[in-house]
């Protein structure tokens, strides 16, 4: 398929195509709410890293925005945003969960992070096992 073609939605219908908007919408806005500001205002004094997150954030919610009028072709954006997540939950929070030592930042960066169920229960999970896991890949030649 080459990048010009339309990606295939005929599996997903009407309302699950707007459910999938919800998603992007909720992960839009509330990005913006929390991450715009830091950018516009509080790029400069951030240290690196910090920054690197608030700019990454920023580039994911603009992202979503386009998902509300593409939401098949930006699934891969909420597939980051679920897999980065799960990453960070298994690797950082839950051993500090396990040994009983969560700290306020991690308590905080947790309780961010959980809002990640809405965007687990928008993704069609049948169409990215399909279209995502089970298709062949494209030629590498």
């Amino acid at each position: 398929m080459s990048h010009l073609e339309v990606v295939p939605t005929e599996e997903l219908s009407i309302r699950r195509l707007n459910v999938l908007r919800a998603g992007y919408a909720f992960m839009a806005v509330g990005l913006a709410i929390v991450k715009w500001p830091v950018v516009i205002q509080d790029a400069r004094s951030l240290p690196v890293m910090e920054g690197v997150v608030a700019c990454l954030l920023t580039a994911m919610s603009l992202l979503a925005i386009v998902g509300l009028r593409y939401p098949v072709r930006l699934l891969p954006v909420l597939l980051l945003e679920v897999l980065w997540k799960v990453i960070w939950f298994v690797a950082v929070a839950l051993p500090h969960l396990v040994a009983g030592n969560v700290d306020t930042e991690t308590g905080s960066v947790l309780f961010s992070c959980s809002f990640i169920v809405v965007i687990i229960a928008v993704i069609p999970w049948r169409y990215v096992w399909t279209h995502y896991v089970k298709a062949p890949g494209a030629a590498w030649r």
